[in-house]
């Protein structure tokens, strides 16, 4: 039996106040700027692997739709204003308008439809988390690869080839690590609340 939460979130801090919602804003924001930090250049190619996609899976799912979307966006606002939390600790409206763009677009869309999965309890279950990353991983990549195309005027050949295909493996390892994490750490969770 599953105790009655939407996110992790809600079970983790059942009484949020704006006071806890700011904290975990923040604590978000530090955890998907380290994990933009995590970027391996790609050659012949504008956009960087980085661990960020993963953040986003984990932030959207555990924080739930309106506090990951919320997070996300302000994570894109420090960017904007100058902190450096995107790859290389870059910063910047240029990375938002830029060439990247429609990646970091993808991963805001990309929390909110998360959080909307685990809210009908689509993180709990390996059956329905994995194509719920996978889902958030197609998001990210659609907004990305769309914005990418237009941005460089390449074909879509090139596209393809500089910012899906070298992305594979590490999303599907990403998609594996928060696919099967969470409905373990729900298994953990309703255990200590059954």
């Amino acid at each position: 039996m599953s105790f009655p939460a939407t996110s992790l979130r809600t079970i983790v801090l059942p009484r949020a106040s704006a006071l806890s919602n700011a904290v975990l804003i923040v604590g978000g924001v530090f955890f998907l700027a380290a994990l933009a930090q995590i970027a391996i250049p790609v050659p012949g190619s504008p956009v960087p692997v980085t661990g960020q996609t993963l953040g986003v899976l984990l932030v959207g799912t555990t924080y739930g739709a309106s506090l990951g979307f919320t997070t996300f966006a302000i994570y894109l606002l420090a960017g904007i204003a100058g902190a450096p939390v995107f790859a290389g600790q870059s910063y910047g409206i240029e990375k938002v308008v830029g060439a990247t763009g429609g990646y970091l677009v993808g991963m805001l869309v990309s929390t909110f439809l998360l959080g909307l999965l685990a809210q009908k309890r689509l993180d709990q279950k390996f059956a329905t988390a994995l194509p719920s990353m996978l889902l958030g991983t197609l998001t990210t990549f659609t907004f990305g690869l769309l914005w990418l195309h237009q941005f460089t005027s390449q074909s879509w050949s090139w596209t393809i080839n500089a910012g899906l295909t070298p992305f594979i493996v590490g999303e599907v390892l990403k998609i594996a690590i928060a696919g099967t994490s969470l409905p373990i750490i729900w298994r953990i969770v309703n255990r200590k609340h059954n």
